[in-house]
């Protein structure tokens, strides 16, 4: 008995995509998946969505988003982060937050875990909002933050805040894999309370030999915690005394970042710290600078400025809803053009003034008057 060919993968999906192209023609000025997204959002291909399904307090302003996404998801690595879509009073707005889950999860599901910040609407409205059954708009997972995949390490995970997700996300993988190796964790937090992930974390040390935890709660060292309760390289030798023979992956303020850095260079091991930034690294701005009025030529608005608040602030506050991802610098996704005037970027300080220049609008204050193609 002879067995008929099976279609391999790529032939079926050449042949979805001539029925997609099909449909399409008569779905226009639409496409056939605007319709579908009808009937259910998660099958929708011209925008990926995802569903969330629970909500989770961790602390009194940090909550846990579990999310079921749609079709064309891929895992994601642990470490990665994923761009989400938060409408908010009929305003769109795109942030990046880390996965806090392992992608060993066996319900085609991930979580993000946002904490409130100060002045933060977006993180906010999520905190507080976000509910049960609501859709959002999701990206792929991307990001080069997270542990080779051959190499055995030894690591150090270095966090403060909401900087424990991407680590909660190796050491959740690591678990599920069962391959957990010889690892100290330094978390620091205001209190004991404020340690999100508290209690998996704490039982994760009782339960694995292999994993040291050091809790550190700034708040409780009083008048001292500058110098006792902060990182230092004397409490960094104290906690983990064979700090130089691990890689370290590090995630918190730019505060804690920066000290990290200075002590890994000094010790001329620069190669083994690995940092994810939540923020972008400033450079200090200048007591002289002066904002000005910007002009968004192709919104026909124009709006005062500070030297210190970035562009992409500006417009939003203004009413708009500029292109934007990552909102430090890195995607890009928020470039546009300087059609006249200055800007001063504000991780460097260096100023564009020329026309035609790419101006990156989340990492860039206006440096008196300017105007943007947006």
């Amino acid at each position: 008995m002879v067995t008929p060919a099976q279609p391999s993968p790529d032939s079926e999906t050449t042949w979805r995509q001539k029925l997609s192209d099909v449909l399409d023609m008569f779905a226009f000025p639409l496409r056939t998946s605007h319709y579908v997204e009808l009937v259910n959002p998660l099958w929708s291909t011209h925008q990926m969505q995802a569903q969330v399904v629970d909500v989770w307090d961790e602390t009194k302003d940090a909550r846990t988003i579990t999310l079921r996404p749609g079709v064309n998801w891929r895992l994601n690595r642990p470490g990665q982060h994923v761009r989400i879509g938060i409408p908010i009073e009929g305003r769109h707005y795109t942030r990046t937050y880390t996965i806090s889950s392992p992608p060993e999860r066996n319900d085609d599901c991930f979580t993000i875990t946002v904490k409130i910040i100060d002045g933060g609407r977006v993180s906010k409205h999520i905190v507080r909002n976000i509910k049960v059954g609501d859709y959002l708009p999701i990206g792929l997972p991307q990001g080069d933050f997270y542990l080779p995949d051959a190499s055995p390490i030894q690591p150090l995970f270095i966090t403060a805040g909401s900087g424990i997700t991407p680590a909660m996300s190796m050491l959740r993988s690591l678990v599920a894999q069962e391959r957990l190796p010889d690892t100290v964790h330094i978390h620091y937090a205001p209190h004991e309370f404020d340690v999100i992930f508290s209690k998996e974390l704490r039982q994760l040390a009782a339960d694995k030999a292999q994993y040291h935890l050091h809790e550190v709660h700034t708040q409780e060292f009083g008048e001292q915690k500058q110098t006792q309760g902060y990182f230092s390289q004397e409490q960094l030798d104290k906690l983990c005394p064979d700090w130089k023979e691990r890689d370290c992956y590090a995630c918190g303020p730019p505060g804690l970042l920066a000290a990290l850095e200075g002590v890994w260079e000094q010790a001329g091991l620069s190669r083994r710290l690995h940092i994810e930034r939540f923020l972008a690294d400033f450079a200090e701005i200048p007591k002289d600078a002066v904002g000005g009025k910007v002009r968004f030529a192709q919104s026909n608005l124009d709006v005062d400025a500070d030297s210190e608040t970035n562009l992409l602030r500006i417009a939003e506050d203004a009413g708009m809803n500029p292109p934007h991802g990552c909102r430090m610098g890195i995607c890009h996704t928020c470039n546009t053009k300087l059609l006249s005037g200055c800007v001063r970027d504000l991780r460097t300080g260096e100023v564009l003034n020329e026309s035609g220049a790419i101006v990156q609008t989340c990492v860039c204050a206006a440096a008196g008057d300017c105007e943007l193609d947006l």
